[in-house]
């Protein structure tokens, strides 16, 4: 499944580390762009599109903490590493508690930063390829008919035709049509594959 491209976001109130940061990322390939402010990253966050945050912990106005909360609250959903000079373990506790991938103190080598970018694109993939694999699920199921996902649940549920056809008040004929439909609609070629599907759906 293709998923588009994400870019590195960074946030800090230093010009020469934002441009620092973006030749670093953009020298391995990674695409990037910086924020002077969290204000003006929040303002654009909704539009930007999937990535992952270097954050600095202490900013003009929202803190990096802040920031991580307005972007939760918001629904933006990006995988943050902080980044700051001012460091502490109650506050790195705090902001790995609330989500963030990884909390580097500055200086910190290229290679420790990148690794840890890394680390956040691969959590972004994931959760993106899963979001987009719930919803094409949820796109399937969609397109049945009412009683077509009546005999999706008799038959996840362990009934065969004669009992669902019984149940439904039909003949066992017009329940094999209905389960060819489905099946074909929700691209399972066997039993299992729909068993599965409809444990994945349950768990949604």
């Amino acid at each position: 499944m293709s998923l588009p491209e994400a870019t590195v976001f960074i946030v800090d109130d230093d010009p020469s580390i934002c441009a620092a940061l973006s030749r670093l990322c953009k020298s391995v390939g990674l695409p990037a762009r910086s924020f002077s402010s969290p204000r003006e990253f929040l303002d654009q966050a909704p539009g930007l599109g999937p990535g992952r945050l270097i954050l600095d912990m202490r900013l003009p106005g929202l803190s990096g903490m802040d920031l991580q909360g307005e972007l939760a609250r918001a629904g933006v959903r990006l995988p943050i590493i902080f980044f700051t000079a001012h460091g502490s373990v109650p506050l790195s506790v705090k902001a790995m508690k609330a989500g963030a991938v990884d909390f580097l103190e500055k200086p910190v080598e290229d290679q420790t930063l990148l690794d840890a970018v890394y680390q956040a694109l691969e959590r972004d993939r994931q959760a993106r390829l899963a979001q987009a694999q719930r919803q094409s699920l949820q796109d399937r199921f969609a397109i049945l008919t009412p009683r077509e996902r009546q005999v999706f649940e008799m038959v996840a549920a362990g009934k065969i035709n004669k009992e669902i056809a019984f149940d439904l008040g039909t003949v066992e004929k017009t329940v094999k049509v209905h389960r060819a439909n489905l099946m074909r609609k929700l691209n399972c070629g066997s039993l299992a594959d729909l068993v599965r599907l409809a444990q994945e759906l349950e768990s949604q």
